[in-house]
């Protein structure tokens, strides 16, 4: 009985111990755009926003596997690197929590899940699966040799209404390249706003970024511009999709929001992780709730 007990404990950490590795509650920032896509495709295609059960487990398990994979490759190629950054030198992907074995099985083993799952949406899914698991792991990659790796992580989450609304249409309209492409722009400033915690350890180790290569006032700026053309290509993505006046307020408290996340981070560097965590998290589940309104 007391064995049984203590292989259940082992699990349950084990468990915990991969939450911790891949971030699992950051999956808050793709999970409300895949549904958005999803939820206006089957409103404008079939005049009723739910798309029904089957895709939305298949919705939900895809982007949970794909984020998993890409966060796996991410710890898993860029241990040497955390182990020297005080910030992440405590990730279970380098105090031993998780070894590099159980790394690998959990990437191998997220990567083919998302292919399958990708299968039983439909055709294009599938054809699609390989390329965005490529895209998913090229991130930690760019890093090593160019500041654009946070526009690559922007294009990773960008992919989330792509995949949205080929699962529920299987084709790719305009409407939702303006949505991803907003999605990719504001990942990419909240990235650069994040990343400015690293700047002195990415110079001294020659790690790539926008932060270490054109400084602090520069990087803000260029956040700022990410933010702005996340809100363009946002009224796009209303306008395109032909919606109403909750659409249009969703942008409008999105513009509102990263305002806010701007005002905080320009005040206080202290206040980055309020910034990136708490205001982005709102946003994605704001945009969700006013576009729920829209199409019911």
């Amino acid at each position: 009985m007391q064995n049984q007990e203590l292989k259940q404990n082992h699990f349950l950490k084990k468990i915990q111990d991969f939450s911790e590795l891949v971030m699992f509650q950051h999956s808050i920032f793709s999970l409300p755009f895949i549904f958005i896509a999803m939820l206006v495709a089957s409103s404008l295609q079939n005049g009723s926003a739910w798309f029904g059960w089957r895709l939305f487990f298949l919705g939900v398990l895809a982007a949970v596997t794909a984020r998993n994979f890409a966060m796996g490759v991410n710890r898993y190629l860029d241990r040497d690197i955390d182990r020297l950054n005080p910030r992440t030198k405590t990730r279970p992907s380098v105090d031993g929590r998780v070894n590099h074995t159980e790394m690998l099985g959990f990437i191998v083993l997220n990567g083919i899940m998302f292919v399958l799952i990708s299968y039983f949406v439909n055709p294009l899914a599938l054809q699609l699966s390989i390329p965005i698991l490529f895209i998913l792991a090229a991130y930690t990659l760019f890093k090593r040799f160019s500041s654009f790796a946070h526009l690559i992580l922007g294009v990773s989450l960008g992919l989330a209404p792509i995949a949205g609304v080929v699962a529920v249409s299987g084709e790719i309209p305009l409407w939702s390249l303006y949505l991803a492409l907003g999605v990719m722009f504001w990942v990419a400033g909240f990235d650069l706003l994040y990343s400015l915690q690293d700047i002195a350890f990415d110079k001294a180790n020659g790690l790539h970024s926008i932060p270490s290569k054109f400084g602090i006032q520069k990087t803000l700026m260029i956040a700022k511009i990410f933010h702005l053309l996340t809100i363009v290509f946002w009224i796009l993505f209303v306008y395109t999709a032909h919606l109403g006046i909750w659409a249009k307020i969703a942008v409008l408290l999105s513009a509102v929001m990263l305002g806010y996340e701007h005002y905080l981070v320009d005040k206080d560097f202290q206040k980055i992780d309020k910034a990136f965590f708490t205001v982005n998290g709102y946003l994605g589940f704001m945009f969700i709730l006013f576009i729920l309104i829209e199409v019911y």
